[in-house]
Parts: C-alpha cells; structure tokens; sequence
C-alpha cells in the first residue's frame, strides 16, 4: 500500500511539474518577443496575431486621444469622454502595470498574455482587457458634431451585406446583441478570418482575443462597443437602448474598414 501511495505521489508530483515546466517555458519565450512599431507597422496581420492599433509595451501608458473631449457631443458629452479617459482607462492601466512589475514575462506583448490568459492571474485579465479594449474604443470613434449621415464605405456594406443580408440588417443584429447583453461588457464585431464576420458579446473586460472566450467566438476585433454603465450613464443613466442608437453617430468606419483591409 505504501509503496503504490509513493508511485502515486511522485507520479502526480511529475506531472504538476511538467506543467509548470510548460507554462513557464511559455511565459520566459515570450519575454523575448519584442514589438519594433516601425517595422510592424508596415506588415499586414492575421486574426489573432498581431494588432497594428495596439503597440504599446509595458510600462503601459495612457493613449492620448486624437481628438478633444468634447468632440462626440452631443453623442457623449465632455463629462463622460474626460472620466472615462483619465480616470477609468488609467485605472486599468495602473492595475495592468502594478500587476506586471514583479513577472519576468512583463514585456511580452498584450496578445501574447491574452492566448494564455486563462492561466494567469486574474488582474491581468481584467486590467489588461480594459487597456486594450479602451485604446481600440478611442480609435473606433470619429466626432461627427453636424450630425451628418454615417456609414461605411459601399465596398465594405457590402462585405457586411454578405454576412448579415444588408447593413441595416447588421446595425439591428449588433445593436440587440449590445442592449442586451446581461451587466457589463461589450459587443464585437469579429473576423475570424476573411471569409468570417461574426457579432458576440464579452464580460466585463474580455475580449475575443484571449483563451477564456469560447472558441467559436473568437477572432480579431473591427468593431467594439462599450456597454459598461460608465461609458454612458451620466448623459443616458439606464436608457442604453438610446446610447446605442447614438452611438453609430460617430463610429470611425474609416478605421474599422482598415482593420479589415490589413487582415490576410
């Protein structure tokens, strides 16, 4: 008896190793993984692999907008773009950074660490979801103050034509998904590749990137929405129906298009 306890102890014990051996071995190959921005971004990506619009390395820091504060009103106003910029984006930011400083995996690139996410802790899921997540929202907005008419090009209407009947059709199914998605969170417009345009919704600060989605939804982000309470209360308070409607006012489908164009 003694001696099948010992094999049985020493055999788990192997394995528990072996694991860690593996997941350490990930985590130390991608410490050497270094991103030279100029040279990236001139490559073309593939779903997954590598993100043009998100070159920041750590110590991470707060993207400055290219726009001012008040330049999604009166789709969102000033209060809101401000807040939600310099307090809860540097949040994430801060928590991303304080939860990285000690690992020696630190400065692996962001994408790497959401492959492997599930194995990680939870404050790099959280924190380092709500840093890319926010930097690719500030970019996915155009200011629109005149109220003009916004829609993609015809080229890329239809390309969503062909994977959602129309683009009228791909708003409706997009803006149900976002208004009724449960708590906080957002809603993505996915590639899976070229031939694959997939809308699915994600908790709190997932994104379709990282191993903790369910592999049938994930793919590269185009297109994304901020659903949490704080990207609209003070202007909608609980009406998120209407921040939603509103919203489509100042979607950047110039950048959107890009992102679709860069992908093999």
């Amino acid at each position: 008896m003694k001696q099948n306890r010992r094999k049985f102890l020493f055999t788990t014990s192997a394995f528990a190793f072996g694991w860690l051996f593996y997941r350490g071995g990930w985590l130390r190959a991608s410490t050497s993984m270094n991103i030279n921005p100029k040279k990236h971004s001139e490559l073309h990506y593939s779903p997954l692999d590598f993100d043009a619009d998100f070159l920041d390395t750590f110590p991470y820091k707060l993207p400055k907008l290219p726009y001012g504060y008040d330049a999604m009103e009166p789709f969102i106003e000033k209060q809101t773009m401000e807040i939600h910029h310099t307090k809860h984006h540097q949040t994430y930011i801060n928590n991303l950074n304080k939860a990285l400083e000690n690992l020696d995996f630190k400065n692996a690139p962001l994408i790497e660490l959401f492959r492997k996410v599930s194995v990680l802790d939870k404050s790099i899921r959280n924190n380092g979801g709500g840093h890319y997540n926010h930097t690719l929202f500030w970019q996915m907005l155009k200011p629109n103050p005149n109220k003009q008419n916004n829609v993609p090009s015809a080229g890329f209407q239809k390309i969503l034509a062909q994977h959602f009947k129309s683009f009228d059709e791909f708003k409706k199914q997009f803006s149900d998904a976002a208004a009724k998605h449960f708590g906080s969170g957002w809603c993505w417009l996915v590639a899976k590749n070229k031939n694959e345009l997939k809308i699915v919704t994600t908790p709190n600060q997932d994104n379709p990137i990282m191993d903790v989605v369910d592999a049938k939804d994930r793919g590269f982000p185009l297109l994304g929405i901020d659903v949490w309470e704080h990207a609209y209360y003070l202007k909608y308070q609980n009406r998120r129906v209407e921040y939603i409607e509103n919203w489509w006012n100042i979607v950047h489908w110039e950048f959107v298009e890009k992102r679709w164009n860069n992908l093999k």
